[in-house]
């Protein structure tokens, strides 16, 4: 099924996703919690790609896993820094073969001390998704940036781009996590200002563990609001407590966003079930499998 048919549903819609394994012994226990995550019958559960392409060749194997084996609609990622022109027509071929019709176009983040782009590669995430406008009749998700790109100085160039890259053939967009509803209503206003209608999924980051924090805000830039911080700060140190409150703290927001009528949420739960698990239980009377 298309994500861009299921976005059009009005009832709460809950989504998830995972990464592949770094190593091929990894990829057992991954397909062991996709299958848990799969059980919750989310929207759709997203594949990533993996930095400089180390975990893509998995990305089609493990969405077909999702949609075959376990009936969910699965979503596989695609990025611009991890593969030549000539490696996508290749997994864009087998995403084909194997009926996945959804494709999250991405740019990626690129590798400390790389050069990009190299000869044969894709710039921007919009050429990316130009090209797979030709290559078959696919859904095509991208990523937004509710606080700004950031590698962008300013944050109306960042819309401009945005509205670029939307117009190059996008169906919807999933943003980038963040702590603060009010970063992404705000958000949502000055997109709509601008022409940028496609649907809109919010991003959500259960932080379960102390350690996350840090690769938060040296990865994105993250707005930390001070109830968050002070979350962290008290229950940091003790694993247990601050997943529970990470969990509650993301499900806050989820109930916020679903109250004030947006009703599809993405949850970067990654590879953890018992994550998903969670949310699902805490929504179980908002969000109806």
């Amino acid at each position: 099924m298309k994500i861009r048919d299921i976005l059009k549903e009005k009832t709460p819609h809950i989504s998830f996703e995972i990464f592949p394994p770094k190593t091929d012994a990894g990829y057992d226990s991954v397909l062991a919690a996709t299958e848990k995550i799969a059980a919750l019958k989310p929207s759709f559960i997203s594949v990533t790609y993996g930095a400089g392409g180390g975990t893509s060749k998995n990305t089609v194997s493990i969405a077909s896993h999702i949609k075959d084996d376990f009936d969910v609609t699965s979503l596989a990622h695609l990025t611009c820094v991890s593969s030549t022109k000539d490696e996508v027509h290749q997994v864009i071929e087998q995403l084909k073969e194997n009926e996945i019709e959804n494709i999250l176009a991405l740019r990626g983040d690129i590798p400390k001390g790389r050069e990009f782009p190299l000869p044969n590669h894709y710039r921007y995430a919009c050429e990316l998704i130009e090209d797979i406008k030709t290559q078959g009749d696919f859904c095509i998700g991208a990523a937004c940036y509710p606080e700004g790109h950031v590698e962008m100085e300013h944050k109306k160039d960042d819309i401009i781009n945005l509205k670029h890259k939307v117009d190059c053939g996008v169906d919807f967009l999933t943003t980038q996590m963040f702590f603060d509803n009010n970063i992404m209503y705000n958000f949502l206003y000055r997109i709509r200002e601008k022409g940028i209608v496609v649907p809109v999924l919010p991003g959500i980051m259960p932080v379960t563990n102390k350690k996350q924090i840090a690769r938060i805000g040296g990865m994105s830039g993250t707005a930390l609001p001070e109830r968050f911080r002070a979350i962290v700060d008290r229950f940091g140190d003790d694993p247990k407590a601050m997943q529970q409150a990470g969990i509650a703290y993301a499900t806050d927001q989820i109930i916020d966003l679903i109250a004030n009528g947006i009703n599809h949420i993405h949850v970067y739960s990654m590879n953890k079930p018992e994550v998903a698990e969670a949310i699902m239980r805490n929504l179980s009377e908002i969000v109806k499998s």
